[in-house]
């Protein structure tokens, strides 16, 4: 017996279901890069590199779950062997038989390949600058242009050539002719571009880091992929943005972008030198009426006697008011350290605009951006 059928060219659920797929894989890919974000921002390679690296991340291969029988069997019912419990796993060794060579087969994992960029849009679409508040002083950004209207007068290279079209229909259909034909300059339609200008508030943000001779390879990976991260932040979110950079050991001093990721580490540690000058650069350039300030400091918290702990806790403070938040970051390799006494010093200070975090493992950087950088966050009244 012979069986035809005809596939008709309208049946569009085929499309559909590629599109659908495609979809569903899409978004599995980026729940599960989503998940590992706090293992794959840490990782060394993305932060010693020029920003334009292709991350390759492990993603579990995505399959439509299905019974599965044993072909070499001869019994394929449904039922266990009993003394089975609500919540039992499925698969797992009976009691007392250890570990032993597996007979199932394995998990197929796949790698795929993202930019620095596109992970960084899932890493911070969540981010925003807190307490962020409307200053007198506003910078005007021209972000791209827009058409907005049509014009009956405009540049050739502005003709737009459809409305142009339909137009001309219209006159001719009024003559008893609906066609195109016999276009005359009262059909010509232009479009009409305007500039789409985006207002944004002043902000500046104060990036200090501890360069003393206690700071260990851990401490400054931490410090430089944390402050990587962040200005890869603020630079795509926010066109305005200012950033300073301030390193410090016994004295601080304002220094470019490139020196404060490369500059070695040495000498004593004087942690209120930083912040003093940060305090006098916002005094010169940065009025708090006009700006929003955001100072954060990254140490390992040894400092220098509890006389400039003392004298810490005064500039923080001062700090504090002029701020909209002001963020220390204290690093602890393996968490074995106890509290430090700047630490220990900063539990004085009771402002909410006061935020600190402990950072104890590469995997601690994300979450550590979260809470510094949660738009959420309000000033308390």
């Amino acid at each position: 017996m012979l069986v035809s059928f005809s596939l008709s060219r309208q049946d569009w659920s085929l499309h559909r279901k590629g599109l659908a797929d495609q979809a569903r894989h899409n978004e599995k890919v980026k729940e599960a890069i989503k998940s590992n974000l706090p293992s794959i921002i840490s990782e060394e390679a993305i932060i010693t590199s020029d920003g334009k690296r292709i991350v390759k991340v492990p993603i579990r291969s995505l399959e439509l779950p299905r019974f599965r029988y044993d072909i070499g069997r001869n019994k394929h019912i449904g039922q266990g062997e009993g003394n089975s419990q609500s919540g039992d796993n499925v698969g797992e060794s009976a009691p007392g038989r250890g570990r032993q060579a597996g007979d199932q087969p394995g998990i197929d994992y796949y790698e795929a390949e993202i930019t620095v960029d596109e992970l960084a849009s899932l890493i911070f679409e969540d981010l925003g600058l807190p307490n962020l508040q409307q200053k007198s002083a506003e910078v005007l950004e021209t972000e791209s242009f827009r058409f907005s209207e049509i014009a009956k007068k405009g540049l050739m290279p502005n003709l737009d050539k459809r409305r142009t079209i339909l137009q001309n229909i219209k006159r001719n259909a009024l003559q008893g002719m609906p066609a195109f034909r016999h276009v005359t300059d009262d059909d010509l339609r232009f479009k009409v571009w305007r500039p789409e200008v985006r207002r944004e508030t002043n902000a500046v943000i104060i990036a200090m880091r501890d360069v003393s001779g206690s700071m260990g390879e851990f401490e400054k990976y931490i410090t430089r992929s944390f402050y990587f991260w962040m200005v890869k932040f603020l630079r795509s979110k926010y066109n305005s943005v200012r950033i300073v950079f301030i390193t410090h050991h016994t004295e601080a001093k304002e220094v470019d972008e490139d020196t404060f990721f490369k500059l070695g580490e040495s000498g004593g540690t004087k942690v209120s030198s930083a912040y003093q000058l940060a305090l006098d650069i916002i005094k010169e350039r940065f009025d708090p009426q006009a700006w929003n300030i955001y100072p954060f400091h990254f140490s390992d918290g040894d400092n220098w006697g509890d006389v400039d702990n003392r004298r810490c806790v005064d500039l923080v403070n001062r700090l504090v008011e002029a701020c909209n938040i002001f963020g220390y970051g204290e690093i602890r390799e393996g968490g074995v350290r106890s509290t430090s006494t700047l630490m220990s010093a900063f539990s004085q200070i009771k402002s909410d605009k006061f935020v600190s975090v402990v950072i104890t493992d590469k995997r601690d950087v994300h979450p550590a951006l979260k809470k510094f950088f949660s738009p959420q966050r309000q000033e308390a009244a």
